[in-house]
């Protein structure tokens, strides 16, 4: 674990434009520096999402429920091998397509850790089989479970501190999109 806060990552303007480059360690340390990231979620036929609880060693927001996996490209990588890279790291999934649904950036601080996150996050989506062989990683992952992506919703509403803080927007920006998908759908199927 404590070799990838040693990788870098992008640095980047409100605007995600590259504009340097630190470790993750330097980047989540306060007041933290806005560096860009990505969100990925994995979603089966029926509409639910798999969500993965962060492992207790996470130097982040450790055992909050969070999308399927989260990450950060190194400095000029593509979003699509670091979040595939992700997969197979956090989740044992490999090969998915990854659609590109929104980007929300964010700034949370850790209580516990006193760690932050200020990112540039690209939240993206793998639509895959409901009977998708999930191998987590006991290192990045404490556990694994299917959820309704409304069910989700009501749940961070609910009882917010579960959920890793990105959780609430980064499920919004999917949302967004499946609505206006929904909509171009039914309005082009007329």
């Amino acid at each position: 674990m404590g070799s990838r806060e040693s990788h870098l990552v992008e640095l980047v303007d409100p605007d995600g434009q590259a504009v340097g480059e630190v470790t993750v360690d330097e980047a989540h340390t306060a007041p933290g520096m806005l560096h860009r990231a990505f969100s990925v979620f994995l979603r089966d036929p029926a509409g639910r999402v798999l969500l993965q609880q962060r492992s207790e060693v996470k130097t982040r927001f450790p055992l909050r429920w969070a999308n399927t996996c989260c990450g950060h490209p190194l400095p000029e990588e593509s979003l699509q091998i670091a979040a595939g890279r992700r997969l197979v790291e956090e989740v044992g999934v490999a090969e998915v397509p990854l659609t590109e649904v929104g980007v929300y950036s964010y700034y949370a601080e850790d209580p516990s850790t006193g760690r932050v996150e200020y990112e540039y996050d690209h939240v993206l989506l793998g639509e895959v089989s409901a009977d998708l062989p999930v191998l987590a990683d006991p290192d990045e992952v404490a556990d694994v479970r299917w959820v309704p992506l409304d069910e989700l919703t009501q749940a961070i509403a609910r009882e917010p501190r579960a959920y890793a803080p990105w959780l609430s927007g980064v499920t919004e920006r999917l949302q967004q999109f499946l609505d206006r998908t929904d909509t171009a759908e039914s309005s082009g199927g007329r």
